[in-house]
């Protein structure tokens, strides 16, 4: 069968995405966050995965005000990299997995959580530069991404969005899909987002050093009160797009430690933490969390 080995956790400012395009990452400002990475790109090439279902929010690009799923995934076979604006990034296309993909949508479907099937969209930052931070620079004409990818984006832009707990538990059915898959594949589940943030309004700018790492230690180490977390707090402590965070807790309720909403498994290792900030005007955490 199919198995969750890992899971990963990235902000995805589109800064980040920017400076790499650019050839800035060695610039003072930017060399500490991209040094945290490289534990994750040398970690990513020693533990290459079969596929990765990677959960994260579109940014108007796929999406509009217009029609916003709640939880939508792709089935379709490949991805092209999205206009946001300034044109695509200069990444390669992304390919998917249309079979698990439908598999896993089909299994979540049936344990009661409606997800919006896409089988065309291009893929914008949310899901590109956790890429590039994880895998390095790739030349779009001669290089792949490593992997197939299966995209699945959460409203976390227009509310009303989804709760902690429901992430929660969705990443649990997300498990279960991909261990009936009948085919031994090595997944990785990967939640980007935040972390706190602040995009508009009088607290634009907002960053919360503390309360990001709180958070951080109890996605890790209690993730069943991590889950319960109202929105309030997200908001209030996080700012207004600190709220991505509940994406973090899809990734985080597949792990196999979390069965029935509870913590009844050995917990995972630790392989890798990081947090800096600023990042543009935003906090960036990163874990990577090994199923044993």
């Amino acid at each position: 069968m199919a198995k969750i080995t890992a899971s990963v956790y990235t902000s995805h400012v589109p800064a980040i995405g920017a400076a790499m395009d650019l050839g800035k990452t060695q610039e003072d400002y930017w060399k500490p966050l991209f040094a945290g990475y490289d534990f994750s790109k040398q970690w990513m090439k020693d533990n290459k995965p079969d596929v990765i279902f990677l959960v994260y929010n579109d940014h108007a690009t796929a999406f509009s005000l217009d029609m916003i799923p709640t939880f939508a995934i792709g089935t379709a076979a490949q991805y092209q990299p999205a206009d946001e604006g300034w044109g695509p990034r200069p990444v390669p296309v992304v390919k998917g997995h249309p079979e698990l993909a439908s598999h896993i949508a089909q299994s979540v479907i049936q344990q009661d959580f409606d997800l919006t099937i896409v089988n065309k969209m291009d893929v914008d930052h949310g899901l590109t530069v956790p890429l590039s931070l994880m895998c390095g620079e790739l030349d779009p004409q001669k290089d792949a991404w490593p992997c197939p990818v299966i995209p699945f984006a959460v409203n976390v832009v227009q509310y009303p969005v989804p709760s902690g707990q429901r992430c929660f538990n969705l990443g649990q059915a997300i498990r279960k899909a991909v261990e009936s898959y009948d085919e031994d594949l090595n997944v990785h589940i990967w939640g980007t987002g935040g972390m706190s943030h602040q995009l508009q309004g009088a607290r634009a700018g907002l960053i919360n050093r503390e309360w990001d790492n709180a958070w951080l230690d109890k996605l890790i180490n209690d993730p069943v009160a991590c889950a319960q977390t109202p929105h309030i707090d997200y908001v209030r402590e996080a700012g207004s797009e600190g709220i991505e965070l509940v994406m973090w807790l899809i990734a985080r309720g597949a792990m196999s430690d979390v069965n029935d909403g509870k913590v009844t498994g050995k917990a995972p290792k630790l392989a890798h933490r990081f947090y800096h900030v600023p990042a543009s005007n935003t906090a960036v955490g990163h874990a990577i969390l090994e199923n044993t």
